[in-house]
């Protein structure tokens, strides 16, 4: 998850430096001032490179998959401007980036066979929609957890809190996909 953990930090790094310096001058420091005023989806399409440069590997894959996802879900989210960004929607959009690269790594883990699914397709998802739903609620606790504590959104948290969440649903998935396949 080192790669993910990484692109969510710069995604969090800009959104804070958004909220502190204004979104022009974030933007600016990336040579990318042309975007400001755009919606949010469109300027964090022209931040893809930044968040998440080079696709080479399976996990820099990994990274920028999550990314695209989160950009498709805002899309319907209601967090539409930059401009307007509150703190907590802010963390939201982390939320969103973290649950997706949760889940595409454990999707990989899956392909490799890390973790065995159910072969009934109607077994298999249901055991996705339980992961999606376990993974989005131990980011969203975890986010909680660190908001109640006044922490801020440090890297190394970031990277505890992806790495424990993403064992967690490891665990899960495993236990799920064995229970179903005993049914």
């Amino acid at each position: 998850m080192g790669t993910s953990r990484a692109a969510g930090a710069r995604l969090v790094s800009f959104l804070s430096d958004a909220q502190t310096r204004g979104p022009r001058e974030a933007l600016r420091t990336l040579n990318l001032e042309a975007l400001a005023g755009r919606p949010l989806p469109e300027i964090l399409i022209g931040l893809a490179d930044h968040v998440c440069p080079g696709a080479g590997t399976v996990d820099e894959g990994i990274a920028r998959e999550a990314y695209v996802e989160t950009i498709v879900e805002l899309t319907t989210s209601g967090i539409t401007e930059l401009d307007a960004l509150s703190p907590d929607q802010m963390l939201t959009v982390f939320e969103m980036y973290a649950t997706h690269a949760i889940e595409a790594r454990i999707c990989n883990d899956i392909g490799l066979k890390a973790i065995t699914m159910p072969s009934d397709a109607q077994a298999a998802l249901r055991v996705e929609a339980q992961l999606r739903d376990f993974v989005r609620n131990g980011v969203s606790d975890a986010l909680a957890n660190a908001r109640a504590g006044g922490a801020v959104m440090a890297s190394d948290r970031i990277q505890g809190f992806v790495d424990q969440v993403y064992e967690d649903a490891f665990r899960f998935l495993h236990a799920r996909g064995e229970a179903e396949g005993d049914q």
